[in-house]
């Protein structure tokens, strides 16, 4: 499955710190751990289409539920708005 892969390729393309998948979980599954990669998170929920974000999450089992929560909290954190969140 290219899911992975592709999620990541978006999230780290602007970075020179790259996040592999269980990294880029732990942001999902815990606010501190996202707070220290920002940029990321914000190309996860900003440049990553919806569908792609809840298959991503899915395979590492967090729920649509829990996504949905991530997404919230970190666009509260920084001010943006995301799909996902709204």
């Amino acid at each position: 499955m290219k899911t992975p892969a592709a999620v990541l390729t978006t999230v780290n393309a602007s970075y020179s710190d790259q996040l592999d998948a269980q990294a880029l979980v732990d942001c999902l599954v815990d606010q501190n751990a996202a707070k220290q990669f920002p940029g990321h998170m914000s190309s996860f929920f900003g440049d990553v289409e919806p569908e792609l974000q809840l298959e991503f999450a899915r395979l590492f089992n967090i729920s649509d539920a829990e996504l949905v929560a991530a997404a919230k909290a970190f666009a509260k954190y920084t001010g943006e708005s995301y799909p996902l969140a709204a």
